[in-house]
């Protein structure tokens, strides 16, 4: 990072106020009538009305609106374990992000506890505030078991980010490659760099789309992740652990229709590329370097998708597409979590969405072709994703979890129309972006 950008970042932090967030009152508070009715003695109605049916608070609070974002700071980015309090920036603009994205008001809560349990007690006792809890941050194999253990404990969503939102869009972003390449998932095999939180998610995640478990080839630091290996093996990995020839990247790359990268840059060598099957498709997440360039692949490789992290190149595979508009459908039904069917809701919908022409509405067809340079947007190898800046994001993914959520029942204020849904969506949160 040079100096200049460096400044620039430390300059967007400190000024005009250190920090990206604030507190805004929902309310007016002009005179003595608004106080006392803010305050007391008027704030005791709503008080009652809590205490007789917990569910006004969604009513009378900013309960059904908030989301915490929740960090012990111990697998921060790239920076790794560097303490609750350093990784406060990230947080913060994780709030950022979905207040801007979906209009959900968010706190950043930076936990000082690597132990699991005490983590788990002080999220847990924060139920009442919250509608939703976004983990973030926190480093394998203690994530499986504190995200494990909050599920059971509290009646609100819990999701962390890293794992699953990593492998909602990776799940679109396969599910149309796919289809550019002609290919399905039953049929092809996938290989990772990386065994982390986030690439058992997506592996996770496409299995349960329709990816046979035994086409799974997982490699970590120590190489391919096999039956009998000598170097440790987590319990949630031990189902993609093969009795197989495979001992390393390379050997296992062999044939493989799909290279999922969560791990380093450069790990991938281009040599590899000839190894694998017709039509790969290649998904190098490693930030701020990719565990293979594009221009790399594009130049062995021409019949190679290529997707990244990284914003400067086509395919960019974000979270930010996900996040904020699954919460959005959450939050407006009072979901008591977040399923396996209302992920699968998410990732058709960000995968349907390149496919979908530009509809009546002038003005979001106007933000689209400024977003987009043409008139549709078509589903093709340089744009597999849509961008997070499209406005149809919000409204079609809100209302496809949603739908989710009722279909499968843990939704305690159900909507009845989703077409007004949407519309009010739009109306509501559209302009944020």
């Amino acid at each position: 990072m040079d100096n200049d950008f460096r400044k620039k970042a430390l300059d967007y932090h400190r000024y005009p106020v250190p920090g990206k967030i604030s507190v805004i009152p929902s309310k007016p508070l002009a005179d003595r009538t608004d106080l006392s009715l803010a305050y007391t003695p008027g704030v005791a109605e709503a008080c009652n009305e809590i205490k007789v049916s917990p569910l006004a608070a969604y009513d009378y609070t900013g309960k059904g609106n908030l989301v915490a974002v929740i960090t012990n700071g111990t697998a921060v980015l790239g920076l790794g374990d560097i303490g609750p309090l350093a990784g406060k920036p990230v947080m913060e603009g994780k709030a950022v992000l979905f207040q801007k994205f979906a209009g959900v008001n968010a706190f950043d809560i930076e936990v000082d506890a690597k132990d699991p349990q005490k983590f788990c007690d002080v999220v847990a006792a924060l139920e009442p505030t919250f509608g939703g809890i976004n983990l973030e941050d926190i480093k394998a194999p203690e994530c499986f078991a504190i995200e494990a253990q909050l599920k059971e404990r509290m009646n609100i969503p819990v999701f962390h980010d890293d794992q699953h939102g990593t492998a909602i869009v990776v799940a679109a972003a396969v599910l149309n490659a796919l289809k550019l390449q002609g290919k399905k998932l039953p049929g092809i095999r996938l290989v990772t760099s990386g065994a982390g939180a986030a690439a058992l998610a997506c592996v996770d995640m496409l299995v349960s789309l329709g990816l046979p478990v035994e086409n799974v080839i997982l490699t970590d630091i120590h190489g391919v992740i096999y039956q009998g290996r000598e170097a440790e093996i987590f319990p949630s990995l031990a189902r993609y652990a093969h009795q197989t020839a495979f001992r390393t990247l390379e050997d296992a790359i062999e044939g493989a229709d799909i290279f999922l990268g969560l791990s380093a840059g450069g790990v991938f060598k281009p040599s590899y590329l000839a190894r694998m099957a017709m039509q790969p498709i290649i998904l190098a997440m490693a930030n701020p370097v990719p565990e293979i360039l594009p221009e790399l692949v594009h130049q062995n490789r021409p019949d190679a998708i290529v997707g990244t992290g990284r914003s400067d190149y086509p395919n960019q595979v974000n979270n930010v597409l996900c996040f904020p508009f699954i919460f959005r459908g959450a939050l407006d039904v009072g979901a008591t979590e977040i399923n396996i069917e209302m992920k699968h809701a998410a990732v058709y919908s960000i995968a349907d969405l390149t496919e979908q022409a530009y509809g009546d509405d002038e003005e979001e067809n106007q933000a689209l072709e400024k977003l987009y340079g043409k008139q549709v947007s078509v589903l093709a190898s340089d744009y597999i994703l849509p961008s997070p800046f499209d406005p149809r994001l919000l409204p079609r993914i809100a209302a496809a979890v949603a739908k989710a959520a009722m279909e499968t029942g843990v939704a305690q204020r159900p909507v009845h129309d989703l077409l007004q849904y949407q519309k009010n969506i739009k109306l509501s949160f559209g302009k944020t972006l």
